[in-house]
């Protein structure tokens, strides 16, 4: 076969359009660009606790006619989006909010009319989708919005969160027949309607990056005491009170900034209506210092082991796992379940609940020592399994289900309708790990069970975060709190968590009332009672942030299957003028530019950072709203769908094979970790290398066998034994008996190096120890081969159960 391949002539490389050499795999560049979404500009003032955004998007068109673009975007799923405008040229329009059906009709008539437009609707409480229609060739439009809401205050420190990219979601359910209704790479299902409008297409891996991104923020505290600023993902410069992400940054991870406050006390503050016929409180309540002792728990641990915690979410998701089983105690009950497209127990303990002993403890913690990312999310079936065993626990131990995840799904609804049923009195807890996390469905699981949200968005601020988690989870300090005078909407918590104020939203009738009381039982049963004193203020992002609340309170009530407050949630909207799912903002410009023929282009999103791409996505060409024909993707990745057929990728890259096992310069074997880094769950750590001729036992064989120092001759690998330990942790030259064979002349000289504080410490001199196997009861010095996590295989009859006999007085209880 003969293949001939023609240069390119210069017209037609000047009509498709040249490239550079590091465009990226892909893409596709014009003069004036490579897609419409050429700058994202965030600029924040944080005032106290409130914070205000303007959040600008600019569009250029790139092609020779008319543009339409559509840009999937995410915004923090608890602030409102009360203002927006379309800028082109000398030319302002002020959006109005309509009803989403009206909305998108007005906007639909002005692209056929050959007029500018632009529409924002909200998907989801965090993702919102943008499209801007008839740009001329060549002209640049923005479009502005005002975004207002909380800043989430714990132990201390304010967090700031913006998110900038919408993560690929997992999406359940059988296809559905039909057009799709929107552009993404998904197709709609039975169980995610709208699942084309959630899943925006990505960008191919090596990209250049494609959106110029500015954020600023100035930082007001307000009277509090402002201590340390810090960014956890981003490069900031710092002038003044202002912070600003350096430039060059990609938008593909969350901005998360926090501010280290002091003081404050508890306050209420009224804000009436024009009126005057009633108003909006917001009320905050410190939460009361305790040293009673936790109440019992049943606690049941989901983790979530989908193919998107490949990573350092991974590890971080088992460390996290692993602290939380850790804080239990003998009096606690508990279940370990980890779960993909299957749900799986440790084989050891069992489907049940068993008690929090040490050796229950350390084969969960073993367990999920061994988990590894992989397949899809089916979050309802170990939902309904983790309430199912909470679903008997007496009054006096508290229910607790504690769910570690980075809550990727698109069946947001249809778990929140499924689980409602059976929650009864169990607090959901949510642990959200990723740079890019839904938090806008965590916050919503949380709150529906009556628990607590927490976010980690790196490996290094794990520990940070698990600290306050360990305070907080299953052990509130006032319960069944109640507020006079209350409010129908929102829902008001009814825990109140150590470290995290109480803060409440709500309307009133007529004056604003004097005070207001939280009443609650503490964990000891007393009554708990604190009165609050009344400020009015004419501060209108109180009435804002409570109609935000408000709609999500009511936006979740619609999900779970109650269709009448429909209508609530669309007056509340207009009323208020805050977006919400039944709403959208449009504006439309007069003038009249184009033909009303468009040429459509779906924005592709990042990647987000820190995710695994084992193979690059296969470009597709995206669907138009309600089946179109035209609109098309630069990329879009094929990422697996529940029942849908898998498309065609090259195969991917072969796993390297990692290199032998490490030896001693004693010519001990040393297996390592197959990531070759310390365990992350037992803290194994790597002995130094020594120089030295010794005999030792050969663990697990019953015979002793002479360690060489020929020179460059490795141990043969069946001398090496794999330990218990799950990551497979570095054996430490301790492990090894310090006694010389009596055929030796020589005595051994690597010193013992066991850890302080191991409760399988070795006396001081390393004299020679006998293990005894908790299978067979046999004990023998010839298996005397210790690691990090004190266990080898028996000689006798294989179990890899073992402890040493003078440590069998703390814990042979626990490990027969």
């Amino acid at each position: 076969m003969t293949i001939s391949v023609a240069p390119m002539k210069p017209a037609e490389g000047d009509r498709i359009g040249r490239t550079t050499e590091d465009a990226g795999v892909g893409a596709l560049r014009t003069e004036r660009g490579n897609l419409p979404l050429e700058s994202l500009d965030v600029r924040a003032t944080v005032t106290g606790l409130v914070g205000r955004t303007t959040v600008t998007a600019g569009f250029v068109n790139t092609h020779d006619t008319a543009l339409e673009a559509t840009y999937v975007f995410p915004l923090p799923d608890r602030a409102a989006v009360t203002g927006m405008k379309m800028t082109a040229g000398d030319r302002t329009v002020e959006a109005e909010l309509q009803e989403r059906g009206q909305a998108r009709q007005a906007y639909d008539e002005a692209i056929a009319s050959g007029r500018r437009a632009s529409i924002v609707e909200e998907e989801r409480p965090d993702v919102f989708t943008m499209r801007v229609g008839n740009i001329p060739a060549g002209e640049h439009i923005t479009v502005e919005l005002s975004v207002v809401g909380p800043l989430v205050f714990e132990d201390g420190a304010a967090t700031f969160r913006f998110p900038l990219v919408v993560a690929p979601r997992y999406v359940p359910g059988t296809p559905l027949e039909g057009p799709a209704v929107g552009d993404g790479y998904a197709q709609d299902t039975d169980l995610v309607p709208d699942a084309s409008r959630i899943t925006p297409p990505v960008l191919l891996p090596g990209f250049p990056n494609p959106v110029r991104l500015g954020i600023t923020v100035r930082v007001d505290p307000a009277g509090l005491e402002l201590g340390e600023v810090r960014s956890s993902l981003h490069a900031v410069t710092t002038e003044g009170n202002s912070v600003s992400v350096v430039p060059g940054e990609r938008v593909d991870r969350d901005f998360v900034l926090r501010l280290a406050y002091a003081g404050g006390s508890s306050a209420v503050v009224c804000v009436p209506d024009a009126d005057s016929k009633g108003g909006t409180f917001q009320l905050t309540v410190l939460p009361p210092e305790t040293e009673a002792p936790v109440r019992p728990r049943d606690v049941v641990l989901l983790l979530d082991r989908s193919g998107s915690m490949s990573g350092w979410k991974m590890v971080a998701a088992r460390r996290a796992a692993a602290r939380i089983v850790d804080t239990l105690t003998a009096d606690d009950r508990f279940a370990v379940l980890t779960f993909d497209d299957r749900v799986e127990h440790p084989a050891e303990l069992g489907t049940g609940l068993v008690t929090g002993t040490d050796r229950h403890r350390f084969r969960a913690v073993e367990h999920l020592a061994k988990v590894q990312a992989r397949g899809g999310t089916e979050m309802f079936e170990p939902l309904r399994s983790g309430l199912a065993l909470l679903a008997d626990v007496t009054g006096d131990r508290d229910p607790v289900l504690v769910m570690v995840t980075d809550g990727q799904v698109g069946n947001e609804d249809q778990l929140l309708r499924d689980i409602a049923p059976v929650l009864n009195r169990t607090r959901v807890h949510a642990v959200g790990i990723d740079s890019a996390v839904n938090a806008g469905f965590l916050g919503r699981l949380a709150a529906r069970g009556a628990g607590r949200c927490e976010l980690v968005e790196s490996e290094d601020r794990l520990d940070e975060a698990m600290t306050h988690i360990q305070r907080r989870i299953g052990a509130p300090v006032v319960t069944d709190v109640e507020v006079t005078p209350s409010s129908d909407l929102p829902k008001p918590p009814t825990a109140i968590y150590p470290g995290v104020p109480l803060v409440v939203f709500g309307r009133y009738s007529g004056p604003a009332p004097e005070s207001f009381t939280v009443r609650g039982r503490t964990r000891e049963g007393a009554a708990w009672e604190e009165t609050v004193a009344v400020l009015e203020h004419t501060e209108s992002a109180v009435t804002a942030q409570w109609a935000r609340a408000a709609l999500r309170d009511l936006e979740d009530r619609y999900a779970i299957g109650d269709r009448a407050v429909e209508a609530d949630i669309v007056r509340t909207s207009l009323r208020f003028g805050v977006l919400c799912r039944f709403t959208a903002f449009v504006a439309v410009d007069q003038e009249v530019v184009t033909d009303g023929k468009v040429h459509r282009v779906v924005q592709p999103v990042e990647y987000p950072a820190g995710w695994d791409l084992a193979a690059p996505p296969k470009p597709l060409m995206a669907r138009g709203y309600g089946g179109a024909a035209g609109a098309m993707s630069f990329a879009a990745p094929a990422f697996p769908v529940a029942g849908a057929p898998m498309p065609s990728m090259p195969p991917p890259a072969p796993a390297p094979v990692p290199p032998p096992h490490p030896v001693h310069r004693c010519r001990r074997p040393r297996p390592v970790h197959q990531c070759h880094r310390p365990c992350p769950v037992l803290r194994c750590r790597p002995h130094p290398y020594r120089r030295a001729r010794r005999d030792a036992p050969e663990a697990g064989r019953g015979s002793r066998r002479r360690s060489t120092a020929s020179h460059g001759r490795r141990p043969s690998p069946r001398r090496t034994t794999r330990p218990s330990c799950a990551r497979s942790p570095h054996w430490r030259s301790s492990a090894w008996n310090r006694t010389r064979d009596a055929r030796s002349g020589s005595a051994a000289t690597c010193s013992p190096t066991w850890r302080a504080g191991s409760p399988r410490s070795s006396p001081a001199g390393g004299e020679r120890r006998t293990n005894r196997c908790t299978a067979c009861s046999t004990s023998s010095p010839r298996a005397a081969t210790w690691t990090t996590c004190g266990r080898a295989p028996c000689s006798c009859c294989g179990s890899s159960d073992r402890a040493p006999r003078n440590d069998a007085a703390r814990f042979g209880a626990d490990r027969r």
